[in-house]
């Protein structure tokens, strides 16, 4: 146990220092840095992320209790008709999936506790708005702007591969078949893996087609690199002139009906308001089971605050619970994260407010009423060059899976920005 408890130590310890090397990269990146800096630091933190695989891997060997066979786990949920893929017999489509009988049965209850929990315990408004959403919402949002990768089409066959991924790819493969290729020489080509997502279509264009020589499976070269959103776009109307998309979050459709639930209020604040339902993203490689899909269920609550009062009624009757916090300042230094009450976090300023603090313990008390192992779940905090610059605080409830820790719910006091953006483009 000893051994296994130092080995705990060093994991954290490295953990620390991968975060806080890859905030750097991220600073680094956003100041424009040049491009031997950002390199260097990139370099440093693949070397950190290799050492603490190789801890993790120690760790799995000496704890059995770590250890977890995917294979049959996959194999029993698709027996038992918990999950399917769709569209199975026509060879199915990747990052979509059917719930059978056992998955439906635990969804609708799961949905039914949320409701009891959130909407009815705190009088909240309940919405049901549409997926489909008109261009300017999301545009207005930041969402038409944001979510995009740069894609290659192999010409073809009409294909679609990410770039920055097949550059990445092109470079290991080069390097692995040429065992004599001189030090600096394989470091110039490590440098420009390590910024593969940072290249313009045009750089990335003359590394893949002049420099590496990359062709698609056809043989032919690969398009010009190009843009791509993912979100799901569509027209609205047989006249085709009015562009829309299928929802990537569930959060616009409550923003922009806040004038009305102001007025369904009686005009008083605070007062919440929740939305559960389908959402949708063109993710370009689904992966890890169900937790990269391209449509999905989500439940969506925005909490209208007056922002020079964000006391909470009802925080004192949460104030004694416990959370598992990883803070910012934990993250860059021990590692290691806290148990501490939620009372103490906000009174100690880790936790920004009493609002924030109240539904970040309403939620770990939601998990744990679903049957979540508290042992197993942990408040993360947002680093200052993770968090939008609107925003004052920001925690994660994360869940120790199989495939690590997994984000699962987020808490974020976003200000008023969605608010303002919305209003300042309808007015």
């Amino acid at each position: 146990m000893e051994d296994l408890s130092a080995l705990q130590d060093s994991i954290d310890a490295i953990a620390a220092q991968v975060t806080k090397q890859g905030s750097a990269v991220r600073q680094l990146k956003k100041d424009g840095a040049s491009s031997e800096e950002i390199a260097d630091a990139v370099s440093l933190l693949k070397k950190l992320k290799v050492e603490a695989e190789e801890l993790r891997k120690k760790q799995d060997e000496l704890d059995p209790s770590k250890k977890f066979n995917r294979k049959t786990f996959d194999e029993l949920i698709l027996r038992k008709m918990f999950v399917v893929p769709s569209f199975e017999i026509h060879g199915g489509v990747k990052g979509l999936f059917d719930l059978g009988p056992p998955a439906c049965a635990l969804k609708a209850a799961m949905i039914d506790q949320w409701r009891k929990h959130f909407v009815l315990t705190e009088s909240m408004l309940e919405m049901e708005c549409t997926c489909l959403t008109p261009a300017v919402v999301l545009q207005t949002s930041g969402h038409v702007e944001r979510f995009t990768d740069l894609m290659v089409k192999d010409p073809e066959t009409g294909e679609c591969f990410r770039a920055d991924k097949l550059l990445e790819d092109a470079i290991d493969v080069l390097i692995e078949s040429s065992p004599d290729m001189p030090k600096e020489e394989q470091e110039d080509h490590l440098r420009i893996q390590r910024q593969a997502d940072a290249f313009t279509p045009e750089e990335i264009d003359d590394l893949l087609k002049n420099k590496y020589n990359c062709k698609a499976p056809s043989g032919q070269p690969y398009s010009n690199a190009f843009p791509f959103n993912l979100m799901f776009k569509t027209s609205i109307g047989p006249e085709g002139t009015a562009v829309g998309y299928l929802r990537p979050e569930t959060a616009q459709g409550l923003f922009v009906n806040f004038r009305r639930l102001l007025d369904a209020n009686s005009g008083k604040m605070p007062f919440a308001a929740a939305q559960i339902g389908l959402g949708f993203r063109n993710e370009i490689a689904p992966r890890a089971g169900l937790l990269r899909v391209r449509e999905f269920c989500m439940g969506e609550i925005e909490h209208f605050v007056n922002p020079d009062d964000k006391s909470h009624p009802s925080f004192p009757s949460v104030a004694a619970k416990e959370l598992i916090l990883f803070g910012s300042d934990d993250q860059l230094g021990s590692g290691k994260t806290k148990t501490v009450s939620i009372g103490e976090a906000v009174k100690s300023g880790l936790v920004n407010n009493e609002t924030l603090g109240y539904f970040m313990a309403r939620t770990q008390l939601f998990m744990e009423k679903i049957g979540m192992d508290p042992a197993r779940m942990r408040f993360r905090q947002h680093l200052k060059t993770e968090m939008a610059h609107y925003a004052c605080d920001c925690w994660d409830l994360e869940i120790e899976s199989s495939y690590g820790w997994v984000e699962c719910v987020g808490h974020a006091d976003r200000a008023c920005y969605d608010l303002e953006v919305h209003s300042k483009k309808t007015n």
